[in-house]
């Protein structure tokens, strides 16, 4: 992993232009020296390299309508593939990814999927966020204090600057949290509890996101999300 491979890695190249003063700052040139640090020490670190910036690399700045955050990757083996909630097809659904399609059914009765590999909604525009960009193994949280949110709160800031009319889910305190970083005049934020296991049932479960989210990008002019996988 050479000093200069987190910012070569696979990403769309409209979030290159649009992130390339963040690449240049200390702290992020501190993030791919820790991780440089971690791979020559034998470390596992979730997603693979290849993955670690796949949610940017799937859509175009241009292209975002949707973001939907979560705090950091999953930690187990063969989960994190770098878009938040989503796990590879041949992986075992994590318990708030299913809570997501209980409601799914719930809000707009679509079937529970057959994989949970959610690639589908980012190429429509779907920009699925992790806060924190990698996780060490089996160990979550991990990477909290290394600098990602530096980053990701300034592509936050970036998108409510720059763009209109996006649609922010944010899905727990962690997630609600980054409202400030939102310019609430031309987004629109939908707040609920987070779909674990410990909160769904408090307010996520039957809270319509999917359906709220599509009839704002009909009044609004843009193309629904077809949610199914």
């Amino acid at each position: 992993m050479s000093k200069n491979s987190l910012v070569n890695l696979q990403i769309e190249k409209s979030w290159k232009k649009e992130l390339n003063t963040e690449f240049q700052k200390d702290y992020f040139i501190k993030i791919r020296e820790f991780l440089l640090e971690e791979k020559q020490k034998g470390s596992i670190v979730y997603p693979e390299w290849k993955n670690i910036f796949k949610a940017f690399d799937m859509i175009s700045f241009d292209q975002v309508k949707v973001v939907i955050l979560w705090q950091d990757p999953y930690h187990g083996e063969w989960q994190a593939h770098g878009l938040s909630f989503s796990v590879p097809e041949w992986t075992k659904q994590p318990p708030s990814l299913k809570n997501i399609f209980k409601e799914l059914k719930n809000d707009i009765n679509i079937d529970i999927p057959e994989h949970w590999n959610l690639e589908k909604w980012a190429k429509q525009g779907v920009l699925l966020l992790n806060a924190i960009l990698t996780v060490q193994a089996s160990s979550p949280a991990s990477h909290s204090k290394i600098g990602w949110e530096k980053f990701t709160d300034a592509v936050i800031k970036k998108l409510s600057d720059e763009r209109d009319w996006i649609i922010f889910l944010l899905w727990g305190a962690f997630a609600q949290s980054k409202k400030p970083l939102i310019d609430l005049n031309k987004h629109f934020v939908l707040e609920t509890t987070h779909p674990s296991p410990f909160s769904a049932y408090r307010g996520f479960l039957w809270s319509n996101p999917f359906s709220k989210t599509n009839k704002i990008l009909e009044k609004i002019w843009k193309k629904k999300i077809d949610w199914n996988l």
